[in-house]
């Protein structure tokens, strides 16, 4: 089986839609995602997702399923930083990292941070909601791996967000999100791709072999959206807005 997991594309959050240039990207996205043989589309409920997905499904005239937990992972917790803002996946490198076992697949919600807030509630919810997912192609989580007694080579397709999709393929993988969230950043528009491996009849595992592939828009010649970054170097002050447009990529090819 092979899973796309596609972020929206360059984000206007104000108005839960897509910017200019995010509806150009959109466009080039669905140039490319035609090509793929997709058995099943699904989209998070919020309108820069389903925006995104529109440029596809018009073009291949199909219609895609709304998967609420799809929406941005929403778990949120006070900070311990005063000023810094509440949201799991943008946290200081030091106050993440300090709770032994982050890394940990299973372990890493136990961290104190997380006894207040909602956190452990929206995990639960993600958790969930991919296990009922995986369930209606066979799949059935048994520690770090997956059983299934019928893969298939089919391909289907989620468009939705950052945080969520990383927290999904990390359910997926058996690691802990918080290494994905900070570690990894997958830029609007591009495309994860995760397959399985049945290496031993009946036992899956998944692997990336895409994280945030943006080639559709490099071969068109269009910049890269920094939408999700912070400051590539220190800018004097101390950063405690959620990333928006950190990155410069006005450099890159």
């Amino acid at each position: 089986m092979r899973i796309l997991l596609i972020r929206h594309a360059e984000p206007d959050y104000t108005h839960d839609s897509l910017t200019e240039k995010g509806r150009l990207e959109a466009e080039l996205l669905s140039r490319r995602m035609i090509q793929y043989d997709i058995r099943d589309f699904y989209v998070s409920p919020l309108g820069r997702a389903r925006e995104t997905a529109d440029y596809t499904l018009s073009r291949l005239g199909r219609k895609a399923e709304v998967l609420p937990w799809m929406a941005e992972f929403r778990g949120r917790c006070p900070s311990p930083v005063p000023g810094r803002p509440d949201i799991s996946w943008d946290y200081p490198p030091l106050v993440w990292t300090s709770f032994p076992d982050a890394l940990d697949p299973v372990k890493w919600i136990d961290n104190p941070l997380f006894d207040q807030g909602n956190v452990r509630e929206i995990w639960k919810e993600t958790t969930d909601g991919a296990d009922q997912l995986m369930a209606r192609y066979g799949f059935r989580k048994s520690g770090p791996i997956w059983l299934s007694e019928h893969n298939t080579t089919d391909t289907i397709a989620i468009f939705c967000h950052f945080a969520i999709s990383m927290a999904f393929l990390a359910y997926l993988m058996d690691l802990s999100p918080l290494l994905l969230w900070h570690r990894i950043l997958c830029l609007p528009s591009s495309v994860t791709e995760v397959v399985t491996e049945e290496r031993i009849r009946g036992q899956v595992s998944f692997r990336a072999t895409k994280i945030g592939d943006t080639a559709h828009l490099e071969s068109a010649g269009e910049r890269r959206s920094p939408a999700g970054l912070f400051p590539e170097c220190y800018t004097g002050i101390d950063s405690t807005d959620p990333a928006v447009n950190g990155g410069d990529f006005s450099r890159n090819p």
